[in-house]
């Protein structure tokens, strides 16, 4: 009864933070859990609606629950965005070659909603080369600094954001982080980063048509709703 009652909780967590990630734009897992958990039994309260650490569901949960979302909601739209948010990242990949750009996230495996932000990692020893570059081609961007935990201990890293239509996150590391793996904050396991050799297939193949107008017109099927919505 008890892990009946465990599972059911986990399942309506999920799902609302799964809602609070698409309506709400939470773009962290770790906040929409503990919203949704906030925002359904409030903080202590009848002995009945309190839930436990291990109740909350995990990010991998709460991703197979917004894609339920996204397939209810977007449809066909959501296939035509993906097209676009490929060939926009491998646009902006070749322009960062010199950086051995490689995709993550969302992009890549598919699972893309609106709202979804384009996921670069870029390696430089030197920040200045890359923020030149950018501004070199007449980007707008900005720059933050985010903590991650690598190893057991936390390091300070350096996200430039840019883009226009579609948001673009680069994640700046050193050179010799591109020969380490890290594990995705989604399954655990290791995060597959795609070079843009790799993603042009994937695109020539998963996309055939939108990519065959594309290589003729240079035109991205259905970009003009993207852009209303941006």
């Amino acid at each position: 009864m008890r892990k009946q009652r465990s599972t059911e909780l986990r399942q309506t967590l999920a799902h609302e933070a799964a809602r609070l990630m698409y309506d709400e734009g939470v773009d962290q897992y770790f906040d929409a859990k503990r919203l949704a958990a906030k925002r359904l039994f409030g903080r202590g309260g009848d002995k009945k609606m309190r839930y436990r650490p291990q109740d909350l569901p995990s990010n991998g949960e709460i991703q197979a629950a917004l894609r339920e979302i996204v397939q209810l909601t977007e449809g066909d739209l959501n296939q035509q965005r993906l097209f676009a948010m490929r060939v926009i990242a491998l646009e902006t990949m070749n322009v960062l070659e010199p950086f051995e750009p490689r995709l993550i996230g969302s992009v890549s495996t598919g699972h893309v909603r609106r709202g979804s932000d384009i996921d670069l990692h870029v390696f430089t020893d030197n920040i200045d080369e890359i923020e030149a570059h950018i501004h070199q081609r007449g980007w707008r961007f900005k720059t933050k600094q985010v903590t991650i935990r690598v190893g057991g201990e936390y390091k300070d890293y350096t996200h430039i954001l840019c883009g226009r239509v579609f948001p673009i996150e680069l994640s700046v590391y050193s050179c010799n982080e591109l020969r380490v793996t890290p594990r995705s904050s989604t399954n655990g396991k290791p995060m597959v980063r795609v070079k843009s050799s790799a993603l042009e297939r994937l695109i020539a193949e998963e996309h055939s048509r939108e990519w065959e107008l594309y290589l003729a017109t240079g035109e991205i099927a259905g970009f003009e709703q993207f852009e209303a919505e941006a």
